[in-house]
């Protein structure tokens, strides 16, 4: 073999030599006895300055599982709570017939609505049909029909 550098590492009772050849050579020669590199927990290696481990026992990582919360309230959605009535789509035309993609939405307002049986106000986000149906048949009647507790708003 041609001429090489030697870089003896011990660690404990076991001594390993590891032998680093020169340019002529592109093979890396490595002495050791039969246990050693088995008994041999780690090596330092000065060259680099890692921990270079034979250990190959390791943990998978794990998902870490949490309970998905937002962190702004949602946004309250178009809809009428009370009819159902929803934006409608429809053509914006022009004047030369050319006809675009527009929404026509629910004229939804907030109002406090006296509610009879609870003795208060009660918020509520709804349309103007809404507001027309409550006033013919009452808040009571309107809510129950439309599944809505009136307790929790």
């Amino acid at each position: 073999m041609a001429a090489s550098t030697t870089l003896g590492v011990f660690s404990g009772t076991t001594s390993t030599r590891i032998s680093f050849p020169k340019a002529e050579s592109n093979r890396l020669s490595l002495k050791t006895s039969a246990n050693a590199v088995s008994e041999l927990g780690f090596v330092a290696s000065h060259l680099a300055g890692l921990k270079i481990s034979n250990d190959v026992s390791f943990e998978l990582a794990r998902p870490i599982a949490t309970k998905f919360a937002p962190a702004l309230q949602p946004v309250a959605r178009r809809v009428c709570p009370f009819t159902g009535k929803k934006a409608n789509k429809a053509n914006k035309v022009s004047f030369s017939n050319h006809k675009t993609k527009k929404l026509q939405f629910v004229n939804l307002q907030y109002k406090k609505v006296w509610w009879e049986a609870g003795k208060r106000f009660v918020k509520l986000r709804l349309s103007t049909k809404a507001l027309k149906t409550i006033e013919k048949n009452g808040l009571d009647a309107v809510a129950k029909k439309a599944g809505i507790d009136l307790r929790k708003g």
